[in-house]
């Protein structure tokens, strides 16, 4: 069969041959059963079950013959391709076998062997950024604070000047931990007024609650969303916060402060720019964007986090006086951290718990 723009030609209808079919079954046979491992079984396979096969071009000729001669040609044709397809999947699971054979006795450990050293374990990157984070603040005087992953809803949204209508405290976005039944058995988790925290904020609010100013703290830790995991996404991960609230804050102190975070983290060369953006937690609020030199892709401007001056309602809610005190606060996603820093691509290889993968990713560079 031709089409408008088939390079094919001339015909060749002694393809359809049976002879020429039974030379093309013999020879893909023959040459399945020489492939000694899957790479050269692959490499054959596009040579008798490619467009340019025997049996492809024999199929092409169908259209060339007379009508009635058109049915019993394609029956033979398709009977051939049958065979050769049956040919290389024998070869193939045959190979395959052979393989995972191979690689049992390869890998086989002989357990009653006596030993006295038990293998050594790796710090998973993710904690040991963590860490670095809270000497980085430490050494600026800051606290290292910590709280509960499973949050009252007040600490986790109200607190912090999310309305009850705000759509990060939907079912779609939160996971709400259920406390009880609604009298007929079922449990409401919307209604336990618990969750597993959307964010470490929460214990800024607790800090707020419980201490007077002046108030440094970091606060990393693992927070909660519905998110599905892929590479881009997790429904756990890490955060790291930070809170000060005193007498006389400006955005120039936050700016400061993010500066000396990055050029720690990331080098002499790291810097930030903030551009506005809306948090309800912050007034005025900025996106925090971080000049990074050694992109994979060459340097540039990389989106890192959120950050601003805290919310006079959220200060009030809290039991802090707006008017004697002011606030900054900023947050940023720990993986995303790893990802460029660390050129670790996918998020679902940070919470396999290989530890191959954590032995691979030294901090200091």
């Amino acid at each position: 069969m031709t089409y408008r723009n088939d390079p094919y030609d001339p015909k060749q209808p002694a393809l359809l041959d049976q002879t020429a079919l039974d030379d093309a079954v013999a020879g893909a046979d023959k040459a399945f059963a020489g492939a000694g491992d899957l790479d050269a079984l692959a490499a054959l396979k596009h040579q008798h079950l490619g467009d340019k096969a025997p049996v492809s071009l024999a199929r092409r000729e169908i259209g060339s013959l007379p009508p009635a001669a058109k049915a019993d040609a394609g029956k033979r044709v398709n009977l051939a391709r049958v065979a050769i397809q049956s040919a290389f999947d024998a070869r193939l699971a045959a190979l395959t076998a052979e393989r995972e054979e191979r690689v049992l006795v390869q890998e086989t450990v002989d357990v009653t062997l006596p030993t006295g050293r038990r293998p050594a374990g790796a710090q998973h990157p993710l904690t040991k950024i963590m860490e670095r984070v809270g000497d980085l603040f430490v050494s600026m005087g800051y606290e290292v604070a910590e709280g509960p992953e499973v949050e009252w809803e007040w600490y986790n949204f109200d607190a912090l000047n999310m309305h009850p209508d705000h759509p990060a405290r939907s079912m779609m976005d939160t996971f709400f931990v259920a406390a009880g039944s609604d009298g007929a058995g079922a449990h409401r988790e919307e209604d336990s007024r618990i969750v597993l925290r959307t964010h470490t904020s929460p214990v800024q609010a607790r800090t707020m609650t419980t201490r007077r100013p002046p108030i440094y703290i970091v606060c990393p830790g693992r927070a909660y969303r519905t998110d599905e995991l892929d590479a881009t996404h997790t429904p756990v991960f890490h955060q790291v916060e930070g809170l000060v609230v005193d007498k006389g804050i400006t955005m120039g102190h936050l700016k400061g402060t993010l500066d000396k975070f990055v050029k720690g983290m990331f080098g002499e060369q790291a810097r930030t720019r903030l551009r506005p953006s809306y948090f309800p937690f912050v007034e005025p609020g900025a996106e925090i964007d971080l000049w990074f030199p050694q992109h994979r892709d060459g340097p540039r401007w990389v989106e890192w986090g959120g950050c601003g001056m805290v919310n006079p309602r959220v200060l009030r809610a809290c039991g802090i006086d707006p008017e004697e005190y002011s606030g900054f606060a900023f947050g940023m996603g720990i993986e995303r951290a790893l990802m460029f820093r660390n050129e670790a691509p996918d998020m679902r290889d940070m919470v396999e718990g290989d530890v191959r993968y954590a032995r691979a990713f030294g901090w200091e560079a």
